[in-house]
């Protein structure tokens, strides 16, 4: 699986619709689900929370949760619906999901964090990866980031994807925590130094291909997120200089494609927009 430029995992955006029209723009991309919590997975509808049509693969399962034996479980009721990849969430910074305990506050925990690396690798055969922030509130202190990679690392993750900001869990809106903290590139391509028989990918500010061609020479791949969500045919010249492909749908074609979907989802009485 080519992890080398993904689309980030984004609540209210990278729902299975979007997935499918991206997916129609580039074949190549590794996509993401939003992030579904451990435990609506367990509970909830699995299949209207999980299924997914077959033209999204390569596809990864983002998850949030803290509490091992329940993302235990949700790994094996999601590695039945057919993903590629489990991602445990470390970054989002929103009061709910502190809450919750789950999400960027988890960096304040790093052996819990460990115990659910472990209990979600034991319990399926699909690589578990994690995404991260390099700190949080007044944390950025890169030998901190390192011991905390280094738990997850031992506890059976080997793909670290790490947003190039701390996340302010008190005083910014998620919205402010997309923006306000400054990039610190360096740490990550420090972190691949550090860990180099690990995956590393870079999320954040991703939104040319210049940029995306320079990362790649320090890091693994890059993750892209707002770029992709707002101009989503960015894809194509990803598509066309990143993966060597020419073969790529026009936006007319996309629109043809999308078309006999959109009817089929209609019928199932799916929304075409969210209120």
């Amino acid at each position: 699986m080519n992890k080398s430029v993904s689309v980030a995992p984004m609540m209210d955006c990278t729902d299975k619709h979007d997935r499918y029209f991206l997916r129609l723009i580039s074949k190549n991309v590794l996509l993401y689900t939003e992030m579904i919590v451990a435990n609506a997975i367990i509970r909830g509808d699995k299949d209207f929370l999980l299924k997914f049509n077959l033209l999204e693969k390569p596809l990864a399962l983002q998850i949030g949760g803290s509490v091992p034996k329940e993302l235990a479980e949700a790994v094996r009721i999601g590695e039945n619906y057919g993903y590629d990849e489990i991602n445990l969430n470390l970054g989002c910074p929103s009061k709910k999901v502190q809450k919750n305990k789950f999400g960027a506050c988890l960096m304040k925990e790093p052996n819990l964090v460990g115990d659910c690396i472990s209990e979600m690798k034991n319990a399926c055969n699909l690589p578990i990866t994690v995404k991260t922030r390099i700190g949080y509130d007044n944390l950025e202190d890169y030998e901190y980031l390192k011991k905390f990679l280094t738990i997850i690392n031992k506890a059976g993750s080997k793909t670290f994807i790490i947003h190039a900001r701390r996340a302010i869990l008190d005083k910014l809106t998620p919205k402010q925590n997309l923006n306000i903290p400054p990039l610190n590139y360096n740490f990550v391509y420090d972190i691949k130094k550090d860990f180099n028989d690990n995956t590393v990918i870079l999320n954040g500010g991703v939104d040319s291909i210049d940029k995306i061609k320079t990362h790649l020479k320090k890091v693994d791949g890059v993750m892209i997120g707002r770029a992709a969500y707002h101009s989503p045919y960015f894809l194509a010249e990803v598509e066309r200089e990143i993966f060597n492909n020419d073969q790529m749908l026009t936006r007319v074609e996309v629109m043809e494609h999308m078309m006999p979907y959109i009817k089929q989802e209609t019928k199932k009485g799916t929304r075409l927009i969210k209120l």
